[in-house]
C-alpha cells in the first residue's frame, strides 16, 4: 500500500506536467498568432515596398536623360551672343573619358565598397556610425554612391525616415537595372560640385579651366573633396577648408590603394592650382547681373533660367572692357598713393550711356566681380556732393537768373538743426570771393554762393528739376540739398546728366532693347522714348556753364581729350566719396570712387584728383578719333563776353551763353591791352551783344573790392557739418585743379 507522501509527490508531478502542457499550448498559440501577424506585416511591408511604394517614386530611367536646360541668351548691342543665363552648367562625358585617378578618388572618398555592395551598404553604415561615435561628431556618411545618385531624382532635400526608405528602394532598383560602371558614369555626370557646376567635366572647367581628362592627382583629389559640401569646401571662397578636405581625400586614396603614402605629404602641401582670377574674370559681369535681376523681377527665375528667352541688350563690349580696365588701373593708383590698410580696398563704379536713347553701353560695379558681386553702380547710394549742383543751377536759370548773376560770397549762418544750432557753410578753400558770378561759382564749386542761390530760388524748384531728370531717391528738404547731401546712385545721377546732353530731354536709362521667346516671338521692346525735363535753351546754358568747369575749373584734366566736354566734380566731407560726371553730345559717363564702409580716401583725394583721371583715361579710349561734335546751340541762345572778375574792369573775360533777352546790356569786348576774349564756341554764332567796358553788378549785390583771385595750388578743408546729423559728414566743394 502506497504511503501518503508518495501519493502527494505523484500528484505534484501530474500538476506540473499539466501546467507545462497548458503553457506549451499557450506558447504555441501565441507563437502562431505572432507568426501570423509577423508574416502579415512582412507581407504588407513587402507589398508596400515592391508594389505600392514604387508607384510613388520617380522613375530611375530619368537618370539616363541629361536634358540641357536653355536659359536666357544675352546679346550685345551688335546682336552677338555674350552668354547664357543658366542656373547650372552640365557637360556630359562618358566614363571612358574620366581619368582613373579621379574615379579612384571619388570611390575612395564617397563609397570604397562601391563594387561590393548591392546599393545599400550595411557595413559602410556601421563603420560610419562607429567613426562618428568615436569623434563625437559627424565625420563620415553611410550613403553609397548609388544612394547619393537617387537624391538627384528628388526635388526637395528632405531628410525624413520616409525619404531614406524611398532612397534605399530606389538604390536597389538602380543596382538591379544598371551595371556598376553605368551607375558610376551617371553619378559623375549628375552630382553637384559647387559654383553652378554639375558633373566632373563642368567642375574641371570651373576650377581648373581644363577638361576632365587633363586632370592630375592633385586636381582630381580636390574635385573628389567637393560633393559632400560644395559650399563649405569652395576652393574660391574657402581655400583653407578646401585644402584640408583635399588632404583627407589623399589619405583615403592611400587606404583604397590608389596612392602611395609617400606622395601624400608632397601633394597635401602643394597649392590648389586653381584657374587664375584673370582667366575667371569675364567682362560685363556687373552689366549681366543688372540685366539678370531685371529679368528675374519681371519674368521669374524659371523663365529666365529655363525659358529660352533671347535678350538683346545695349552692352557695347569695347566700351565695357575699356571701363573695367580704366577703373581697375585708377583704383590701383589710389591704393599705391594712399597706402591703404591691409584688407581694405577702395571701390569704384562707372556708368556710360547714350543721352539720345538712354541705352547703357557699360556698367562697372566694382574693382572685380569675383572679389565682390555687389553692383555699386546701380544699388549703392552715396552723397554726390557738388556733382548735384548742376540741378540747382538749372532751377536758377529757369527762375530767370543767368550765368552772369552775382551773389556775394561771404560768411553766412543759418539757425537750423536741434536747439537752433547754427550751420555755417564753408567753401573748400575757406576763402571768400565777394560778388561772384554763377559761372565762377559752378566752375570752382563755391559752396556759399550755391547755398545762397538755393535759398533765393527755393528748395521746391531744385527738387522738381531733380525729379524731372529721373532722380527718384529721397531728397532732403533743407539747404544742404544744394551741396549734394541726399544719397543717389551713380546710374541715377549719370542718367540725369543725360538730359543736359540731350538738349533737355531725359531718356530713361535702359539696358535691354528687346526680348523674344524661344520661338522668336517678340515679348517686349524698349524703343527710346523720353520726356522734356527742361527747355533746350536752359539745357544749353547750363551745359555751357559746365564746359567752364573743364576749361577753367575743377575738371581741367578733361581738357586732355581736346573736344567739347561739359562736366562736374563732386567730393563729400572727409573725402569719403569722389565723383566726376561728364558728357559730350553723344556720350555721358559717370565715375564714383569710395569705400564700401564709408571712410576717407585720403587727404585731398577729391573728385578732381581721384575720379577725373579715371574718366579721362576711359573716355580717351572709347572716343578715340571719333568726330569732335559740339553741342548744338538753340535759336534762342546768344553768347556774350562777360568779366568774371568782381571789379567789372574786364580783367577775366569769358564768353557765356544766355537765353535771348536775359543777356547783360553791356559786355566786355576784346581789351585794348591785348588780352583776347574767349573765342566763340566752335560751330556757334558769334556774340550778338555790342562790346563795352564793364558790366553792372546784378542780383542786388554791390560792386565792392573782393579778395585776390585764389591760387590754383591752394589747399583747403571741406564744408562744415550740418548740425543734428549724428556726426554724418555733409558734402563740401572741390579745390581748383592745378593747371
Amino acid at each position: 500500500m502506497a504511503s501518503p507522501e508518495r501519493n502527494s509527490t505523484r500528484a505534484t508531478k501530474r500538476q506540473r506536467r499539466a501546467f507545462a502542457s497548458r503553457a506549451l499550448r499557450a506558447l504555441l498559440l501565441v507563437s502562431g498568432v505572432l507568426a501570423l501577424l509577423g508574416g502579415t506585416a512582412i507581407g504588407v511591408a513587402a507589398l508596400w515596398a515592391f508594389a505600392i511604394l514604387p508607384r510613388s517614386l520617380p522613375t530611375v530611367t530619368a537618370l539616363e536623360r541629361v536634358q540641357p536646360i536653355q536659359g536666357a541668351r544675352i546679346y550685345d548691342d551688335n546682336d552677338e551672343i555674350i552668354t547664357e543665363l543658366v542656373g547650372e552648367r552640365r557637360i556630359f562625358v562618358p566614363l571612358a573619358q574620366v581619368p582613373r585617378v579621379l574615379r579612384d578618388a571619388i570611390i575612395a572618398t564617397e563609397d570604397r565598397r562601391f563594387y561590393s555592395h548591392w546599393g545599400v551598404d550595411p557595413i559602410g553604415i556601421a563603420r560610419a556610425v562607429w567613426q562618428n561615435y568615436r569623434r563625437g561628431r559627424i565625420v563620415e556618411g553611410g550613403s553609397t554612391i548609388t544612394q547619393q545618385l537617387t537624391k538627384v531624382l528628388f526635388l526637395t532635400p528632405d531628410k525624413s525616415l520616409d525619404r531614406k526608405i524611398k532612397e534605399a528602394v530606389l538604390a536597389l532598383e538602380i543596382e538591379r537595372r544598371y551595371s556598376k560602371d553605368r551607375i558610376l558614369e551617371m553619378y559623375l555626370n549628375q552630382v553637384y560640385f559647387g559654383h553652378g557646376a554639375y558633373g566632373v567635366e563642368a567642375a574641371a572647367r570651373t576650377y581648373f579651366g581644363k577638361s576632365v581628362w587633363e586632370l592630375n592627382v592633385r586636381e582630381a583629389a580636390l574635385i573628389a573633396a567637393l560633393p559632400r559640401a560644395p559650399t563649405n569646401y569652395s576652393p574660391f571662397e574657402r581655400p583653407d577648408a578646401a585644402k584640408r578636405r583635399r588632404e583627407l581625400v589623399l589619405h583615403r586614396m592611400v587606404e583604397y590603394g590608389a596612392l602611395k603614402p609617400e606622395d601624400v605629404k608632397r601633394l597635401a602641401q602643394s597649392d590648389l592650382g586653381l584657374i587664375p582670377p584673370e582667366r575667371r574674370r569675364s567682362s560685363g559681369q556687373y552689366f549681366l547681373e543688372y540685366v539678370g535681376r531685371l529679368l528675374e523681377t519681371k519674368y521669374g527665375a524659371d523663365m529666365v533660367f529655363k525659358g529660352g528667352l533671347n535678350v538683346y541688350t545695349t552692352l557695347n563690349p569695347h566700351t565695357q572692357i575699356a571701363a573695367e580696365h580704366a577703373l581697375r588701373e585708377g583704383l590701383k593708383a589710389l591704393e599705391e598713393r594712399t597706402k591703404v590698410r591691409s584688407g581694405e580696398h577702395p571701390e569704384g563704379a562707372i556708368v556710360t550711356l547714350d543721352p539720345q536713347t538712354g541705352y547703357i553701353s557699360a556698367i562697372v560695379g566694382g574693382y572685380d566681380f569675383f572679389r565682390s558681386e555687389f553692383n555699386r553702380a546701380v544699388y549703392a547710394r552715396r552723397q554726390p556732393g557738388s556733382a548735384f549742383k548742376p540741378f540747382v543751377y538749372v532751377a536758377a536759370i529757369e527762375a530767370g537768373l543767368t550765368p552772369a548773376t552775382r551773389i556775394d560770397d561771404s560768411p553766412v549762418s543759418y539757425a537750423v538743426g536741434k536747439n537752433g544750432k547754427a550751420w555755417k557753410p564753408e567753401n573748400y578753400d575757406r576763402k571768400y570771393r565777394g560778388p561772384t558770378t554763377l559761372q565762377q561759382a559752378i566752375e570752382e564749386s563755391v559752396n556759399i554762393v550755391t547755398v545762397k542761390l538755393q535759398e533765393r530760388i527755393g528748395l521746391s524748384r531744385t527738387i522738381h528739376v531733380a525729379r524731372r531728370v529721373g532722380i527718384t531717391s529721397p531728397l532732403t528738404s533743407d539747404l544742404s540739398l544744394a551741396l549734394g547731401a541726399s544719397d543717389v546712385s551713380l546710374l541715377e545721377l549719370t542718367g540725369a546728366y543725360g538730359a543736359l546732353a540731350n538738349q533737355g530731354t531725359w531718356m530713361p536709362p535702359t539696358a535691354i532693347r528687346y526680348i523674344t521667346d524661344a520661338s522668336g516671338k517678340l515679348v517686349e521692346e524698349h524703343a527710346p522714348q523720353g520726356r522734356e525735363a527742361m527747355t533746350p535753351e536752359v539745357a544749353y546754358v547750363v551745359t555751357s556753364m559746365l564746359r567752364g568747369v573743364v576749361e577753367r575749373g575743377t575738371g581741367q584734366a578733361a581738357k586732355a581729350l581736346g573736344r567739347p566736354i561739359a562736366a562736374k566734380t563732386g567730393t563729400t566731407n572727409d573725402y569719403s566719396n569722389a565723383w566726376f560726371i561728364g558728357f559730350t553730345p553723344k556720350v555721358v559717363t559717370g565715375v564714383w570712387v569710395g569705400y564700401d564702409k564709408p571712410r576717407s580716401l585720403g587727404r585731398d583725394e577729391t573728385g578732381s584728383r581721384v575720379a577725373v583721371p579715371i574718366w579721362v583715361a576711359y573716355m580717351k579710349g572709347i572716343l578715340g578719333d571719333s568726330p569732335k561734335d559740339d553741342f548744338p546751340v538753340p535759336e534762342r541762345v546768344v553768347q556774350v563776353p562777360v568779366d568774371l572778375d568782381p571789379s567789372n574792369e574786364c580783367v577775366r573775360v569769358v564768353t557765356l551763353a544766355f537765353i535771348t533777352g536775359t543777356e547783360p546790356e553791356v559786355g566786355c569786348g576784346q581789351r585794348r591791352q591785348g588780352i583776347p576774349a574767349a573765342p566763340p564756341t566752335v560751330g556757334t554764332p558769334a556774340p550778338t551783344s555790342a562790346a563795352a567796358a564793364g558790366t553792372p553788378p546784378l542780383f542786388g549785390t554791390p560792386a565792392v573790392p573782393a579778395p585776390a583771385w585764389p591760387s590754383p595750388l591752394s589747399r583747403d578743408v571741406p564744408a562744415a557739418r550740418w548740425p543734428g546729423s549724428s556726426g554724418d559728414p555733409r558734402p563740401g566743394g572741390e579745390a581748383r585743379q592745378a593747371p
